[in-house]
């Protein structure tokens, strides 16, 4: 094997209308460590976390390039002297870590512990747009709400999914309907609105309209639990007045503004962070918990339980597909994921 590989990065955090914004290079192989497998990359997908991190760092120029890129699909070809999850030759998917070099390459070290199989039905297209939304919505469910994964439990329990047509309010919906909770999603324009309909939430209504009558005039009171994936400090009133008592509430996306948990006093309503790379930046003793879920996931696709989100794709992966992805991303107006496969010769 060469020393070198292809990747995508940037020496400066530019707007992606810049052509500088990303460039092809050749660095080095990245050296693993003992929990460790070298991934041969064959498929990534550009999140907001990409868009975000590609923007918002300090406009002076890099001594070493930045690789980022989280989803990722491909091959394990070498494994650390510590692996026992993973041989030679698996196929596998993952999200990444937020402190180390990133998927837009095409070898990739990846601690083991957060590494799933890949399904086998779903081609590199597909399965790159799930890793970090399947986690996220996964990890926002069952351990943040602490929802129930029986269906007999939650068929009275009602859930509120605030932007149920992004990628992780795609993941969110089919994976509470799974479980049996009644499903009020958000979505706020047509083509938004047909997209969630395929994942068949009980209700769908509009997030830039005022959500507490919406929900009222739908026969609910109060909904039980909260997943906000748009705009905290926009809908937080919302969120406190239409939540139940004793119900649970969390969020994905940052607060600009300070929210005010006095409003959840009297209900003793709960808060919380969802934050798909905690674990792995913390280097928790449950790390190893996102590769069950990723692997749970693997089973749900291979089982027909789960539908594809990905919605638009690339090939191969290089500076002018990324700036694209990027591009759509950044746009505002993305149903789905985007997602990159494949390497120049």
């Amino acid at each position: 094997m060469s020393k070198k590989m292809k990747a995508v990065g940037f020496y400066q955090h530019l707007p992606i209308t810049d052509i500088q914004s990303f460039e092809n290079l050749a660095i080095d192989i990245p050296t693993i460590r003992s929990h460790d497998l070298l991934v041969k990359v064959t498929g990534v997908s550009v999140t907001p976390v990409d868009t975000f991190v590609r923007r918002g760092g300090r406009s002076t120029q890099l001594v070493h390039p930045k690789i980022i890129g989280w989803d990722s699909v491909g091959t394990v070809v070498k494994v650390g002297t510590k692996c026992s999850l993973f041989k030679l030759g698996d196929r596998v998917w993952y999200a990444g870590d937020f402190k180390r070099s990133g998927s837009n390459a095409q070898f990739q070290a990846v601690d083991e512990r957060i590494v799933g199989h890949a399904p086998h039905n779903l081609t590199d297209e597909e399965c790159a747009a799930i890793p970090l939304v399947g986690l996220t919505s996964y990890e926002s469910l069952f351990e943040k709400l602490e929802v129930s994964p029986n269906c007999d439990n939650n068929k009275n329990e009602t859930i509120l999914i605030i932007n149920g047509a992004g990628g992780v309010g795609s993941m969110a919906v089919q994976l509470a309907k799974l479980v049996g909770l009644n499903v009020i999603a958000t979505a706020s324009k047509p083509t938004s609105v047909t997209w969630v309909n395929r994942f068949n939430p009980n209700y769908i209504i509009d997030h830039h309209q005022d959500i507490v009558s919406q929900i009222h005039s739908l026969g609910y009171k109060y909904v039980d639990y909260i997943i906000n994936l748009n705009n905290l400090d926009a809908h937080w009133n919302e969120i406190a007045e239409i939540i139940k008592p004793d119900g649970k509430i969390t969020a994905t996306t940052e607060n600009k503004k300070l929210i005010d948990l006095q409003k959840l006093t009297k209900k003793r309503a709960t808060f919380s962070w969802e934050w798909v790379y905690s674990k792995s930046y913390y280097q928790t003793t449950n790390m190893i918990t996102q590769k069950h879920i990723l692997d749970r996931l693997s089973q749900l696709f291979e089982t027909n339980q789960l539908k594809s989100i990905t919605t638009k794709s690339y090939s191969p992966i290089n500076s002018e597909t990324l700036q694209k992805a990027h591009k759509n991303v950044e746009s505002g107006r993305m149903v789905g994921k985007v997602t990159i496969t494949g390497w120049e010769k």
